[in-house]
């Protein structure tokens, strides 16, 4: 995919980065930016209150692809109880928006909803959903690009709903060959599921590796098995 071709004149720039990551504020959040931002290790992040800022962070957050998330006992036992319904790409919007759902505010505008929203229509913006009773209790979106895919944020309504939800998404990533699984930054929770730091010059080297692996699909009828 030609990504300059895409968005010829981003609104950022990658040698000119902040001590916090900062590389450029303003631009639209179109398709075609967000895919060439992805594939720079670029990120979107602002309230509603401000222009577009993005972001390239020092160092980077990212998950072990063969190692997953941690599995505690209590949580392996919940994933073999099969409690939860897991589905593909059947609510994003709603996954989306419920990630939203924040008493300290959310990032999660409608500016950025809307644009997500059409990146998923156009095959590169992807959730896993739980369900139980008929009802969506938990998930988790990202944006997939080739061997990337780039954890954006989870939600739950009921205790590990998110958390069956993200092992049933890196289950799925395993099996369709990504390489590169982003979660931007390091938070407390983050760290406790598996999550670590490595240098941006690094996850960049990673995330090139991984833009090369165009044969990858997400395939959102291909149910995962979660193992635990």
């Amino acid at each position: 995919m030609d990504f300059d071709r895409l968005c010829p004149d981003p609104p950022w720039d990658l040698d000119n980065a902040t001590p916090i990551g900062l590389v450029g504020i303003g631009g639209k959040l179109t398709s075609a930016t967000l895919l060439r931002a992805y594939s720079e290790g670029v990120f979107p992040w602002y309230s509603s209150d401000d222009p577009v800022m993005w972001w390239s962070p020092d160092p980077r957050a990212i998950f072990d692809i063969h190692t997953g998330i941690y599995i505690s006992r209590r949580l392996a036992r919940t994933i073999r109880s099969g409690k939860f319904e897991i589905r593909m790409d059947t609510a994003f919007r709603e996954v989306m928006s419920a990630c939203g759902v924040r008493p300290e505010g959310t990032w999660i505008t409608p500016e950025m909803l809307d644009a997500y929203t059409k990146l998923h229509e156009e095959g590169f913006a992807h959730c896993v959903e739980t369900w139980r009773d008929g009802k969506l209790v938990g998930g988790v979106y990202g944006v997939a690009l080739c061997g990337l895919f780039a954890a954006e944020s989870m939600f739950y309504r009921e205790s590990d709903a998110s958390k069956v939800a993200l092992a049933a998404l890196f289950d799925h990533l395993r099996s369709r060959g990504y390489t590169l699984v982003d979660t931007q930054m390091l938070t407390e929770h983050t760290y406790r599921m598996g999550a670590f730091e490595i240098d941006r010059a690094l996850y960049l080297e990673m995330l090139k590796y991984a833009l090369q692996q165009e044969n990858v699909t997400f395939h959102p009828n291909q149910i995962p098995k979660i193992s635990a």
